[in-house]
């Protein structure tokens, strides 16, 4: 009985760290590149649910990019709320593309009608 009582502890313990790289991996910065990108185009879609809000913007090309934010309460901070742009207004996102090259990136800033709404103000590069 208490070896498997162990046993069940022990793979609980796995799992969670497992799960706890995956999140950190996920929310953290290694998924992008370090490098960061300009992207203009027009907004989608905006939602701002948890774990962090998120944009659709239709690239100038014609590409459509899933623009992550900061979490919620930086999103919330930066100034950028649920109100703040709506579907098609022009939006230029600063911020880190995906690894992978897919229409994925990472946002630093928003500009919003000449607006700048900063996510992460100490990674910003100008």
């Amino acid at each position: 009985m208490r070896r498997s009582v162990f046993l069940s502890g022990c793979a609980l313990g796995v799992a969670v760290c497992a799960g706890a790289t995956a999140v950190s991996a996920h929310h953290g910065w290694s998924w992008a590149e370090g490098e960061q990108m300009t992207l203009r185009g027009t907004i989608e879609s905006i939602s701002m649910s948890p774990p962090h809000p998120t944009l659709k913007v239709k690239a100038q090309d014609g590409g459509s990019w899933q623009v992550d934010l900061g979490n919620p309460s930086q999103t919330e901070r930066s100034g950028f709320a649920g109100g703040t742009a709506k579907v098609g207004d022009a939006v230029t996102v600063l911020g880190n593309r995906a690894l992978d090259k897919s229409l994925h990136m990472k946002a630093v800033r928003l500009t919003l009608g000449g607006k700048n709404f900063d996510m992460y103000p100490e990674r910003i590069k100008d």
